[in-house]
């Protein structure tokens, strides 16, 4: 056996499981992507610099370009991996003609409900890690006094909607401290966006804020924010599927939609957002289309 072949890593077999199932159903595998990306290197390093501002406490906003079978889900599932490697927590979701950024029919919020479903750690890197997050917050704080942790989340107060989400946060920390696991669940189904009326989160929490279609997004930052409370360095949100949008057939709609994403795009421009960064990938006419791509919206295409 050559020296080369001796020095190889080896794959463990759940994973090589994994990557072989996935490749063989024509699907990006979640897990073990580094031991089959090759060639890659210019766009991961572009990447890697937006990771270190997002430690920093900055923001990035980037669009990922390919066609069908260029490879652009395979590359953002290898920057999910490196992500949660280095300590940032992951949320990705697919748009589709459920799930958009903006609807009337709470299209924006199925969006977000998918993010959360599918936040991701280092630990947790199949998705569903919520909880996990809100529990080492609360390890975290296991020694601190009152005053200690009104401190930290002084930050997340001033933001918009940070007085009701800090309120959620300190419920859990007390239904923990009492063992109360119903409390704790409906916390999280509250953070999770799943409270559909604000009667029913009135009745089980005593708060008449949920989280709804037009704000969805506040919370997104303002989970960003905390999870830096936790111990993690940041947020990383990959939507993919652009084209979803492009194919909305109702011309408002569309740009209601783009005006989502020139929200988001000037937050991490104007320092709005912190400690998150946004991947969005599309195919190129998804994007450069003049007529219903993004480039349609004056202002994103300039």
């Amino acid at each position: 056996m050559s020296d080369t072949a001796s020095a190889a890593p080896r794959v463990p077999k759940r994973v090589a499981a994994v990557i072989l199932n996935s490749l063989k159903g024509g699907v990006v595998p979640r897990i073990g992507l580094p031991y089959i990306t090759v060639g890659r290197e210019v766009e991961i390093r572009a990447l890697l610099t937006d990771l270190s501002l997002i430690a920093d406490g900055g923001a990035s906003f980037r669009f990922l370009v390919g066609r069908y079978g260029a490879g652009k889900s395979f590359l953002l599932q290898t920057i999910r991996t490196h992500a949660m490697g280095e300590g940032f927590v992951v949320a990705d979701a697919d748009l589709s003609p459920e799930r958009r950024l903006q609807g009337g029919q709470g299209q924006g919020l199925a969006t977000y409900r998918e993010l959360i479903r599918n936040i991701s750690t280092k630990t947790r890197p199949e998705g569903g890690a919520l909880n996990l997050i809100l529990d080492r917050w609360v390890a975290s704080c296991a020694d601190a006094d009152e005053s200690a942790v009104n401190a930290q989340l002084a930050p997340l107060e001033e933001m918009v909607h940070g007085f009701d989400f800090t309120r959620m946060l300190r419920r859990y920390r007390a239904a923990v401290s009492e063992g109360d696991e119903e409390a704790m669940s409906r916390v999280t189904k509250w953070i999770r966006g799943e409270y559909r009326t604000k009667s029913e989160a009135r009745a089980e929490l005593g708060s008449s804020t949920i989280i709804s279609d037009d704000d969805w997004y506040d919370y997104v930052k303002l989970i960003a924010r905390f999870l830096v409370c936790s111990g993690y360095k940041g947020m990383l949100v990959l939507i993919d599927e652009l084209v979803n949008l492009y194919k909305i057939p109702n011309a408002i709609t569309r740009q209601y939609n783009y005006e989502k994403i020139l929200t988001m795009y000037n937050d991490t421009l104007q320092g709005k957002a912190q400690y998150l960064g946004m991947i969005m990938g599309g195919t190129p006419t998804s994007i450069e289309d003049r007529r219903r791509g993004v480039f349609s919206y004056e202002a994103l295409r300039s």
